[in-house]
């Protein structure tokens, strides 16, 4: 049996799309938290005043407890309704999304500078659903994709993900988070 090879510049040409990809990871990978947020599209709004007797995010030694933040719109509304049902499981994800947004922008007004992110440690999401909704970490992988996507491997936590049948303000998620930062 006579196997031809592909020639040379067949060769190259398979090995282009992956060349570029090696490229571009390698851009991404080296590219600072700002650099990914600008990439994404991102700008970082300002914190939401809490709505009660409590604060945004609480520092001990190198962790942060970032308090349970929900998705608001661009004009500052609540994103309300129960995933399941008022809400698709797409809907859920993008409001994860957001609230992981506000996320990190509490964790920016608490320590200043992205870059002394060390690991986000835990990320513990609570989704408002119906009693026979089971799609929690669907709707809380909105969150947990988006900290990959800024903070590379320091992005990546361990998690819970649950079903609540209520939570304030009609919210139709609510994420909380412990961060390890530098000194």
């Amino acid at each position: 049996m006579n196997i031809t090879r592909p020639s040379r510049i067949a060769r190259s040409r398979q090995a282009l799309p992956l060349f570029l990809f090696a490229t571009c990871w390698s851009a991404l990978a080296s590219a600072s938290v700002g650099e990914r947020l600008s990439a994404a599209g991102i700008t970082l709004p300002e914190v939401a005043p809490p709505v009660a007797n409590y604060v945004s995010a609480v520092r001990s030694g190198n962790l942060v407890f970032l308090a349970g933040a929900i998705p608001r719109a661009e004009d500052g509304s609540v994103i309300e309704g129960q995933v399941g049902r008022e809400l698709t499981v797409e809907e859920g994800y993008a409001a994860a999304r957001n609230t992981g947004i506000h996320l990190i922008a509490a964790l920016r007004a608490e320590i200043g500078d992205l870059e002394k992110v060390r690991r986000w440690v835990k990320v513990e999401g609570y989704v408002n659903a119906p009693a026979d909704f089971s799609q929690h970490p669907a709707v809380i992988n909105g969150c947990s994709d988006l900290l990959v996507e800024i903070f590379g491997d320091r992005g990546r936590h361990a998690r819970v993900a649950l079903g609540a049948a209520s939570l304030p303000l009609n919210a139709c998620v609510e994420i909380a988070a412990i961060v390890e930062v530098a000194d």
